[in-house]
């Protein structure tokens, strides 16, 4: 497989990803593409140093040839692909309320949620490590 059929299906995947798998729906947005085209500015400066040094090398059977600031088209189309899946994961599991602590930190409708995260928290961070505390 070439590099420009692996970077065009990435691209492809990625956009079936957002609209139809996950429906994110986050290539409708404006702050994605004001993201990306950040994103985007420093992959050309970094992609056209390391082509234009010659430090990364590309074999002309494996791309079309077209090139944009000396690094192929590819590298933008596969570049965009791992910033936008990346992305439209981060969306989608935000969404689902996926937390990185785990459910215990979340405030239930059972009571004691708030005070049990507040808690929590102080002893992830290692505060009142060995302290016992009295409540009122």
């Amino acid at each position: 497989m070439s590099y420009t059929v692996a970077a065009c299906a990435a691209v492809g995947a990625v956009v079936l990803l957002d609209f139809a798998v996950l429906g994110t729906r986050l290539l409708g947005r404006r702050i994605f593409w004001t993201a990306y085209g950040i994103v985007l500015l420093f992959q050309l400066i970094v992609n056209g140093v390391l082509t234009g040094r010659g430090v990364v090398r590309y074999d002309a059977g494996a791309i079309i040839g077209v090139r944009f600031v000396h690094a192929p088209v590819e590298d933008l189309f596969f570049g965009f692909a791992l910033v936008t899946a990346t992305l439209v994961l981060w969306v989608w599991a935000g969404r689902r309320g996926v937390d990185r602590r785990g459910s215990e930190h979340r405030s239930s409708a059972s009571g004691g949620g708030a005070q049990r995260s507040r808690k929590s928290t102080r002893e992830d961070r290692g505060e009142g490590a060995g302290r016992t505390r009295r409540d009122p």
